[in-house]
């Protein structure tokens, strides 16, 4: 009887852990974090170009932000390719 409730509790964590994990993978693949990132990363370009005093630094701020944006959405289709073709399992 205590295997039995063992088990239970153990099926009850992985059950718990995968709710976790699909949770964090959901986030990382997210548009929502995207977004967020390009705007963190427009910030900090535009406020250290403002601090180095480059002329109209929000923006020169513009590009990296978008050229970090479009990695973000190209690694998807990179990965895909990388599992292809290299990886091979």
């Amino acid at each position: 009887m205590d295997n039995l409730e063992e088990v239970k509790k153990e099926i009850e964590q992985i059950k718990i852990r995968n709710q976790k994990v699909e949770l964090d993978k959901a986030w990382e693949t997210s548009y929502s974090r995207r977004i967020l990132l390009m705007i963190f990363t427009y910030l900090a370009i535009g406020l250290y170009l403002r601090a180095i005093n480059v002329g109209r630094p929000w923006f020169n701020a513009i590009v990296p932000a978008v050229g970090f944006l479009l990695s973000t959405l190209t690694l998807p289709l990179f990965k895909d390719i990388w599992n292809r073709y290299i990886f091979k399992k």
